[in-house]
């Protein structure tokens, strides 16, 4: 059987199983979605979907698809899907399976922008939502004219326009617009940029003006591991214990976090947010961004390399050995979290540590420590720089699960082999990609000096770093300690010997 509205009827009596009531379906549309992507399905409109049952939001979405990505599944399915959630939350296992009714309809800007551009004239329209990539959100010279415009701020900038027209420019007629691509501020720099397109493309200064005092631009921020589609085994195990095939099946971690900046306008108009406390809405989300990028983000640049040379691939591996989930442990209690760069309340911080160590043990997401070392350096830089400054701020003493872990970088960093613009380390006899900017630089820096002053040598290049970090007390000869020890017993014993003495202490 195909998940259909039809086979809800069916599903109804299921146990174990979310399935949506028949009116669901015939809620109006209040939200225009870019983006049919898996993080969109399985958060905002996990959330929608959410209120919806409860008789909170009471709106459906509108999906708006730019590549000819196939929507044959949603058409097929009545736009219905699974999530289907795993994972720990408090130490204890979660597993829930919904069927999600949200999405109304889904349309393709390159076939259907008229019908989109229609949209615009539903007067209960009241939200937009994207994600559209981090490359999305981009001043790309457009003609709001085109049939579609190119990209996506000129598509939004086409559908705001047409919004101005179709009301006449009310103030009621304007939409809160929550953008979450994955960069910093990325409400504001949306809204930056529409505004641009609307200068270049010469419109009037009463849609402008409209533009800008009626319609809301939120920065926000999501959190969720999206894994999507399981394999065809596990696939094929799930639909049979569901009792229905799904072609749009999406796996989520148990985790969720939306913090969008807005204010009591914006409360009202999300309202969906009511239902979930996962939904933050607030004037400042920088105590979230900061809780994120340092104990979720940076705990992983600083653990990635360690564990990848410790003989590990997958992150909840690492977690579950008794010594390296020890190190991650302290690292992320003793020495990120007293060390993040903004003031956040104590137990805020251990809580958060507490449920991102969860998340790393999920037995259903597979997180690939190669794939967290992706561009390392720039990590290392953005995510854990501010960390050891903010560290000696408050201490004269090293950080030395920090140090092990910047030594650890630079052993992952040393270049065995270069291969045209491909540079390999390697662990244990098998090679590994080194997929970093940056991975010439340390080709040469190993090439060129014995493994003693790589430290130094890397550590006083201000134009990598914008600061010298052996200008800090004593973290340069931790770092030297430690990656010696590395070398000479290897990583594994390096870690265990670290965590031994911390006992003892």
């Amino acid at each position: 059987m195909q998940l259909t509205r039809e086979a809800c009827k069916q599903l109804q009596s299921k146990t174990g199983l979310q399935v949506p009531a028949d009116h669901l379906l015939e809620l109006p549309e209040k939200v225009l979605q870019f983006g049919t992507g898996v993080l969109l399905r399985a958060l905002p409109d996990y959330f929608i979907d959410k209120a919806n049952k409860q008789g909170i939001f009471n709106g459906r979405i509108v999906v708006v698809k730019s590549t000819e990505s196939d929507s044959t599944a949603f058409d097929m399915q009545n736009g219905l899907y699974t999530v289907c959630v795993r994972g720990i939350e408090s130490g204890k296992s979660v597993e829930e399976n919904i069927i999600n009714a949200s999405v109304s309809r889904v349309l393709s800007a390159k076939s259907e922008w008229q019908i989109i551009l229609k949209c615009a004239y539903n007067p209960d329209l009241k939200v937009v939502i994207s994600n559209t990539t981090e490359v999305g959100i981009q001043l790309v010279e457009d003609n709001i004219q085109a049939d579609p415009p190119i990209s996506f701020p000129g598509k939004l900038l086409a559908f705001l326009y047409e919004r101005f027209k179709a009301f006449g420019g009310t103030p009621e007629s304007g939409l809160v617009i929550v953008p979450t691509e994955l960069i910093t501020d990325n409400g504001t720099k949306l809204e930056s940029i529409v505004l641009e397109l609307a200068h270049l493309n010469k419109l009037e200064f009463a849609f402008i003006e409209w533009l800008e005092q009626h319609n809301t631009f939120c920065n926000s921020l999501v959190d969720r591991i999206v894994p999507g589609k399981p394999n065809a085994a596990e696939l094929k195990k799930l639909e049979d214990e569901l009792g229905y095939a799904d072609n749009l099946l999406t796996m989520s971690e148990v985790f969720r976090l939306w913090a969008i900046e807005g204010d009591e306008k914006v409360k009202e108009t999300l309202s969906f947010a009511q239902v979930d406390t996962a939904v933050v809405i607030t004037p400042d989300i920088t105590l979230f961004k900061e809780l994120k990028l340092r104990l979720l983000n940076g705990t992983h640049t600083f653990n990635c390399g360690i564990s990848f040379l410790g003989g590990f691939n997958i992150t909840r591996e690492v977690v579950q050995d008794d010594v390296f989930g020890r190190f991650t442990k302290e690292l992320m209690h003793k020495e990120i979290a007293p060390s993040i760069p903004f003031d956040i309340p104590v137990k805020q911080k251990e809580d958060f540590a507490n449920s991102t160590f969860d998340r790393f043990c999920n037995p259903a997401i597979d997180h690939q420590l190669l794939s967290i070392t992706v561009q390392y350096t720039s990590k290392m830089k953005m995510r854990n720089l501010p960390l050891i400054q903010r560290h000696y701020e408050l201490s004269s003493n090293a950080p030395l699960r920090m140090a092990a872990g910047f030594a650890a970088f630079l052993l992952f960093m040393k270049v065995t082999r270069k291969d045209g613009n491909k540079y390999f380390g390697e662990r244990d006899g098998v090679e590994y990609e080194i997929k970093d900017d940056s991975a010439a630089y340390f080709y040469e820096v190993w090439q060129q000096h014995e493994a003693a002053a790589v430290p130094a040598v890397v550590m006083q290049n201000t134009a990598l770093w914008e600061v010298d970090l052996t200008a800090y007390p004593g973290f340069l000869r931790a770092v030297e300690e430690q990656l010696n020890s590395m070398l000479t017993k290897g990583v594994a014993q390096t870690v265990a010997e670290l965590e031994q003495a911390s006992v003892t202490l």
